[in-house]
């Protein structure tokens, strides 16, 4: 039986991430009135909502490397609070903007603080639990926290989108009452007075058993922030290149999408301690995804219902967030574990801004259109996952205890 101390820390990781999410969905559902509300022009509300978008992942980039470096440096909690400062206030501040630039500048804030919760939350639960059920603690955490994006969706529609992101700073300043009594990892703990160097960045990248695992992770990944950043995001704009009668709603897709994460991460997480193997956990789900992706494109468009059932098939399918993010957690050492599990996810969600740059790019192209070029962007994403996971290691009860 976990220990109180144990218990507690699954629960702020879970609650961490549930308002992570929460911010980080909240612009693709408030996008359309927001912008429209700052007086943007019709036709360029999809290329300055993919401008937003794109400060916000690409300040997870840096903010990954950041808060990644310092889980190592100085410890699991103190990224895991610090980071949930930063993006409460950002989301405070969101509230207040009156200007695109205002906007970008609010967005990138954000996506600094967003970056390194996840990360300093898995890596926590991770060396805090027994090897044999700590895919059961990461599990409730991203199953916890998906349901985030639920609850933006449900807000989003209810209140006014500044209100919206008043709501979720709220939250996470609420969430910081909770730090009293969770206690940093005690593995960590034991590296620390080893003196041994942590939190080297390019450590990953020193040899190449650990590139070809830390490239591996994060090519695993990506198809699930091509589904999420591009076909449900934007799912008012490829509904219309489908010509569907009725256009999507992007809050309802994003809803109907995270109601099958949640349940998606529930299952992964569960069939990987079944199994007793990530990687075959992670295939299945990924062959789960490339049918749904199939159902999208072909059925979806017939109908508003079967387009939101779509959206939750992609859900479910790439609902292996939780069994990804684990994994990345326990491939490396101690020593580089944080910067790993870190930078991995944002390095996932940062791989939006190319591929939405290509999106743009391509759907201008006359042959392709929309359509066309989602499925050009997405084809090469999902082949690519599929052979690196092949080259990731197996880590279903590895030890943790270790220097990389």
């Amino acid at each position: 039986m976990p220990s109180r101390a144990t218990r507690l820390a699954v629960l702020v990781a879970a609650l961490g991430y549930f308002v992570d999410i929460y911010d980080l969905l909240l612009f693709g559902i408030v996008r359309r009135p927001s912008l429209i509300d700052l007086g943007v022009p019709k036709e360029h509300l999809l290329d300055t909502g993919v401008f937003l978008d794109n400060m916000q992942m690409g300040a997870m980039l840096l903010g990954g490397i950041l808060w990644g470096v310092l889980g190592d440096k100085r410890g699991r909690l103190s990224v895991l609070f610090g980071s949930i400062i930063l993006y409460s206030l950002a989301n405070i501040g969101n509230g207040f903007v009156h200007t695109v630039p205002q906007y970008a500048a609010m967005r990138f804030i954000a996506g600094i603080g967003l970056a390194g919760e996840l990360g300093a939350g898995i890596t926590l639960v991770a060396e805090s639990l027994p090897k044999e059920s700590r895919g059961y603690g990461t599990t409730i955490v991203a199953t916890v926290g998906i349901t985030g994006a639920i609850a933006a969706a449900l807000v989003g529609k209810l209140t006014h989108w500044r209100t919206s992101y008043f709501i979720g700073g709220g939250l996470g300043l609420m969430l910081l009452l909770l730090r009293v009594g969770v206690l940093e990892s005690g593995i960590f703990a034991r590296t620390k007075e080893t003196g041994v160097s942590r939190g080297n960045f390019f450590r990953l990248f020193s040899s190449f058993a650990r590139l070809r695992r830390y490239a591996g992770v994060i090519l695993v990944g990506i198809p699930i922030w091509y589904c999420v950043g591009i076909l449900v995001k934007f799912s008012d704009a490829l509904g219309g290149a489908l010509h569907m009668v009725k256009v999507p709603d992007p809050a309802m897709s994003i809803l109907f999408c995270y109601v099958g994460l949640a349940l998606g991460d529930l299952s992964s997480g569960a069939l990987s301690q079944i199994l007793k193997s990530r990687k075959r956990a992670v295939f299945a789900f990924l062959t789960f995804t490339t049918f749904a992706l199939v159902f999208y494109f072909l059925v979806g468009p017939r109908s508003l219902p079967l387009f939101y059932a779509a959206c939750s098939f992609i859900g479910f399918g790439t609902g292996y967030w939780a069994v990804f993010v684990t994994t990345a957690s326990e491939q490396f050492g101690t020593n580089i574990r944080a910067t790993a599990t870190t930078t991995a996810p944002n390095f996932v969600r940062g791989a939006t801004v190319p591929m939405t740059v290509t999106f743009t790019a391509l759907k201008a192209h006359e042959s392709l259109g929309v359509a066309g070029a989602a499925l050009a962007v997405g084809i090469p994403v999902m082949l690519l996952a599929f052979a690196a996971l092949s080259q990731i290691d197996e880590t279903y009860g590895k030890e943790l205890d270790y220097v990389d």
